[in-house]
């Protein structure tokens, strides 16, 4: 690889690290930072909810206009603006007193997030050789989530105001490396044709394209019931399972991420072995299953082995960026920074119907939380299951074509 080749994937990495960063520096800090504004009790709760959600309703509108723009105007421009916005808002966010800032700048700063990690996958896989880039896009991911291991550390350690400012300090550095990178050549010859580019529409209205479009989607939807129901409700679920020993979300986040960070860059390699994303997806659905529902199981455990098992569960889950891998090669050079950068996008607002569908089973008399959490996620990981087993093979495909 050419040294230029290695500094986009540094940048693509980075990116991604503070995309991570800024999601669940939110879950760590949000308690401390609403409690300071006279939130309390089930007020802070549903206050709480109701940013993180708002947020997400961001990254949703972010990635289609972010891909679209990836497509028509270039997979750099894109990448820098979105961390431009991000950094702004986060800095912002860090001086605001009243709750109206605060929704308003958790929205924006969603848009600007989800312009990062599509955009970043969609540059490696052009960049980097056919037979090397599910490497490439592991050392991606492995590097971005690693931020929410550092957002973990950065939420318990330093005020909720200057928190926002470390996030938004880092996005304005991760600028400064914007210095001799180059755009996608694949992009450059894209952009030479006639063909439309960045067409979500027409996307969608080819009924092959709309099936493998979704197929893709719903692969990813058990990242996000381990990330929303397990790892965000641990404290809640470990009173339930007569944890014995304190489980606050901070560690749960710093463990699960770990994991996480180690199962990208394992699944990515075993994808290299077997030479099939596929297969290699597959595997840790399978894994990630059993292992959440060992999690679910853990009654009257230490916490030390609930910790132990969260970082386990992660590194099954850790799929996540050969998912958006396999759908950025799953479509041509027109329209690929539009798949990539609406497919994380869309799997994460899945968090909104995961945690509602939970609620909704919590609620109900004859459920426990526990019996809550095992019936959705046994949903969630049937639909991803069936989706992964559904959609072709990418591994060998040459991405430099049009739709």
């Amino acid at each position: 690889m050419k040294k230029s080749a290695w500094l986009l994937l540094l940048v693509a990495s980075l990116g991604y690290f503070v995309d991570t960063f800024d999601l669940i520096l939110f879950v760590v800090i949000g308690k401390s930072s609403l409690a300071e504004m006279g939130y309390s009790g089930q007020g802070l709760d549903n206050m709480r909810l109701f940013l993180f959600d708002i947020q997400m309703v961001g990254l949703l509108i972010g990635g289609v206009v972010f891909g679209i723009l990836g497509d028509k105007k270039g997979r750099l421009s894109v990448l820098f603006g979105s961390i431009i916005l991000y950094s702004v808002c986060n800095i912002i966010n860090g001086f605001i007193n009243d709750i109206y800032s605060y929704s308003i700048l958790r929205f924006l700063a969603g848009v600007g997030l989800a312009g990062e990690l599509g955009v970043g996958v969609t540059i490696v896989a052009e960049t980097m050789p056919q037979k090397i880039r599910g490497y490439g896009t592991s050392i991606l991911a492995a590097t971005g989530v690693l931020g929410a291991v550092v957002a973990g550390l950065v939420g318990d350690i330093f005020y909720w105001r200057t928190a926002f400012f470390v996030g938004g300090g880092l996005g304005i550095l991760l600028l400064l490396l914007r210095i001799g990178t180059y755009e996608s050549e694949m992009f450059i010859h894209a952009s030479k044709s006639k063909m439309e580019r960045g067409n979500i529409l027409k996307l969608l209205r080819n009924p092959k394209s709309r099936k493998t479009y979704f197929l893709s989607l719903l692969v990813g939807i058990p990242v996000f019931f381990v990330v929303t129901i397990l790892m965000q409700m641990a404290p809640t679920l470990a009173d339930e399972l007569n944890i014995v020993g304190e489980v606050t979300t901070g560690k749960a986040v710093v463990y699960i991420y770990l994991g996480l960070a180690m199962g990208d860059v394992l699944c990515g390699v075993v994808s290299q072995k077997l030479k099939s994303r596929k297969k290699a997806i597959g595997l840790f659905q399978v894994l990630s299953l059993l292992i959440s529902l060992v999690y679910l199981n853990l009654h009257n455990q230490s916490s030390e082995v609930f910790y132990v098992v969260c970082f386990i569960m992660g590194i099954s889950t850790g799929y996540w960026i050969v998912m958006i891998t396999m759908g950025a090669e799953q479509f041509g050079t027109n329209i690929r920074a539009t798949v990539a950068t609406t497919i994380p996008n869309f799997v994460r607002g899945a968090a909104i119907p995961i945690s509602m569908l939970y609620g909704f089973l919590g609620s109900l008399a004859e459920f426990t939380i526990i019996q809550a959490a095992l019936m959705t996620g046994l949903l969630c990981f049937a639909i991803a299951i069936y989706a992964n087993y559904a959609l072709p093979e990418t591994f060998h495909k040459d991405l430099d074509y049009l739709e």
